[in-house]
C-alpha cells in the first residue's frame, strides 16, 4: 500500500489530537495532580479580606511586631515585649502550600512572650504562617511565608 502525502498529513493530525487527548485526560483524573482549592469556602475568605487589611495595618502601627525563629525544639513566635500576656488571645494558622493534611491551627497560649509549635509537627519545607491575634479588643494580622 502506498502512503501518499495527504494521508500522511491526516495520519499525523490523528496521532498528535489523540496524544493531546490523553495527555489533557490522563492530567485531569490523575490524582498525583491534585488541583484543590487553597481554601474551601473561597469566597467567604474573600469578604474578610478588607478585614484581614485592617489588622495589618493595627500591626504595622506597634513598636516591633511578631518575629519567628526555628530552634531546636520547633518554631518560636515572639510577640512584643511590651505587651501584657494575659490580654493577648487569637490563634496560629499553618498552611503547607504542598499538602492540605499537614496544615495546622493552634490557639495562642503565651509563656514568656513566645508561643512554641513542636518541631515533631512541622517538616522542612516552605510554610505560610499566619497569626490572627488581638490585644485589649484590638486585632491584629502577621502574615508571612517562611522556609522551615
Amino acid at each position: 500500500m502506498k502512503i501518499n502525502w495527504g494521508t500522511g498529513i491526516v495520519l499525523t493530525f490523528v496521532g498528535f489530537i489523540s496524544f493531546i487527548m490523553y495527555f489533557v485526560i490522563s492530567m485531569n483524573t490523575s490524582e498525583k495532580y491534585n488541583t484543590a482549592l487553597v481554601t474551601e469556602d473561597y469566597y467567604k475568605a474573600e469578604l474578610e479580606y478588607q478585614n484581614d487589611i485592617n489588622k495589618e495595618i493595627n500591626a504595622k502601627k506597634l513598636v516591633t511586631d511578631i518575629s519567628w525563629k526555628r530552634t531546636q525544639n520547633g518554631l518560636k513566635i515572639t510577640f512584643p515585649q511590651t505587651l501584657n500576656i494575659k490580654d493577648i488571645t487569637g490563634k496560629v494558622f499553618l498552611y503547607r502550600p504542598s499538602n492540605k493534611h499537614l496544615d495546622l491551627e493552634t490557639t495562642i497560649s503565651l509563656s514568656n512572650h513566645n508561643l512554641l509549635i513542636p518541631d515533631k509537627r512541622l517538616l522542612d519545607g516552605r510554610w505560610n504562617i499566619k497569626v490572627d491575634w488581638q490585644y485589649k479588643g484590638k486585632s491584629y494580622l502577621f502574615k508571612e511565608e517562611i522556609i522551615y
